[in-house]
């Protein structure tokens, strides 16, 4: 069997003992997953254990696979093993070890030997490519974990309700905050089914107030989807009720009771603004017009009873997020990829967006900042045009940008909703963000593409790699 090995060295902002903790803790494996591998449990794995097995469904180009590992070897504070039972490798096993350097640093190393499956054969065939993808995917995790201990470092623990955690945002944030030790109970429409379910009635916004007395916090994100079909009469009826119905519910909930939590955080959106040019806006800006402004112009007026009750009420005004694992980007690079992207109407429209490892981090840093209330813009500090944002995401992904969409197709095929979502703009600045001390770590859209499609070039930092 000829076996290979690859080793990622980095260092890491913690000491050895919490980086080993922020690995067994349940939400790591989410953070660790590379958004742009198409990478399934069945369930969420949880926290990590000696002998504890975890089953993976993947694919390989267009054939689906099962990937069994089993973790071994635990070394409290200094690492453990995942050694592969069922998969596509001969031969898979993987250390984590956490190296200390002093009380707050340490060195993240992993150290994976493996072989592939046909002997020498398999390793010519297939083995600059596992290495390339090693290479990639460890970029990315390391990356990551250097950033979340970074950002949870000096922090205290929380107890957080959250609406929303199985959508992108939601999904993300509770893997983040788990991670980082803080403890999240989900929202969940009708009963509970889990110890860490919080039921509620989806139609009324309502939940027993019992069950969220003591919360340090709560974040509410769920809401119809605003990009899933025309904007027929019932659907804007829809929309607007699962934004307004139930922040104005759960906000009356909040106010009444015995220990509310110290914030509500409240999503928004940046359509609080309206189509608006070329005019650059902040979180004093007016509101502007139509069915968006007029829907998050209620929905954030819903939270009034909380902030009667003194409660520290965050109007997150959320842009465009951009994610690999789904939400509006995956729609932009497939066209792109087959050579058919282009900007959409005159591209002249301004863009503001989000990279969803930043919105995630922004949501964590209002969490604990007592100072920050009121509206907070999430969105990145570098707005583009359209005809720029699409031309940038033509250069990282090495495709032209030559076929625009016209506005008239748009609106022909999309309606309503073609107009507000593609064709409106308002160029939003995330002033409050920035004067409040929060740092981005992908301000500019190359940094945030690079990072979310893992499309890393000679620029970005790695970490030291053996490879033989």
């Amino acid at each position: 069997m000829a076996s290979s090995r690859f080793v990622a060295r980095s260092p890491i902002p913690a000491s050895a003992e919490e980086l080993s903790r922020w690995h067994l803790r349940e939400g790591a494996f989410e953070r660790l997953r590379p958004p742009w591998e198409r990478i399934a449990p069945p369930e969420p794995p949880g926290p990590i254990g000696e002998g504890k097995r975890v089953l993976l469904r993947m694919r390989a180009g267009p054939f689906p696979f099962r990937w069994v590992a089993e973790h071994r070897d635990f070394e409290p504070g200094r690492g453990f093993r995942d050694v592969q039972v069922e998969g596509p490798f001969a031969r898979w096993d993987h250390h984590h070890r956490f190296l200390p350097l002093d009380e707050a640093r340490s060195t993240l190393e992993d150290a994976i030997e493996y072989a592939l499956p046909f002997g020498g054969l398999g390793s010519l065939v297939g083995g600059s490519n596992v290495r390339r993808k090693l290479r990639r995917v460890f970029t990315y995790r390391h990356a990551l974990t250097a950033a979340d201990l970074a950002r949870h470092r000096g922090r205290r623990p929380l107890r957080v309700a959250l609406s929303g955690s199985s959508g992108l945002v939601g999904s993300a944030l509770t893997a983040f905050l788990r991670s980082g030790g803080h403890e999240v109970h989900r929202l969940v429409r009708g009963a509970a089914g889990a110890a860490d379910e919080i039921g509620y009635d989806a139609a009324r916004g309502g939940v027993r107030a019992e069950q969220l007395e003591g919360l340090d916090a709560f974040v509410h994100l769920a809401g119809e989807s605003i990009a899933s079909g025309r904007w027929t009469p019932e659907r804007r009826r829809r929309i607007r009720d699962s934004r307004v119905v139930t922040s104005r519910s759960f906000a009356q909930t909040l106010a009444g009771l015995a220990r509310p939590p110290r914030v509500l955080i409240n999503a928004s959106a940046v359509g609080f603004y309206g189509d608006r040019g070329d005019e650059v806006l902040d979180e004093s800006s007016a509101p502007g017009e139509g069915f968006l402004a007029e829907t998050c112009r209620d929905w954030e007026e819903a939270v009034a009873p909380a902030v009667r009750a003194g409660i520290r009420v965050v109007r997150l005004r959320i842009g465009v997020v951009l994610a690999a694992a789904g939400g509006a980007l995956p729609r932009m690079v497939t066209p792109f990829r087959l050579g058919l992207g282009g900007r959409l109407g005159d591209g002249r429209q301004f863009l503001s967006w989000i990279a969803l490892d930043d919105l995630v981090g922004l949501i964590h840093f209002l969490l604990c900042d007592d100072a920050c209330e009121g509206a907070v813009n999430a969105v990145s500090p570098a707005p583009l045009r359209n005809v720029d944002f699409t031309r940038e995401l033509a250069r990282v992904l090495r495709r032209p940008a030559l076929l625009p969409l016209p506005a008239l197709a748009i609106r022909l095929l999309m309606g309503e909703m073609g107009q507000g979502l593609l064709l409106d703009g308002a160029r939003v600045l995330p002033q409050r963000a920035l004067d409040g001390g929060f740092r981005f770590r992908h301000p500019t859209l190359e940094a945030a593409l690079r990072f979310e499609l893992g499309l890393f070039d000679e620029g970005t930092a790695k970490p030291s790699f053996e490879e033989g």
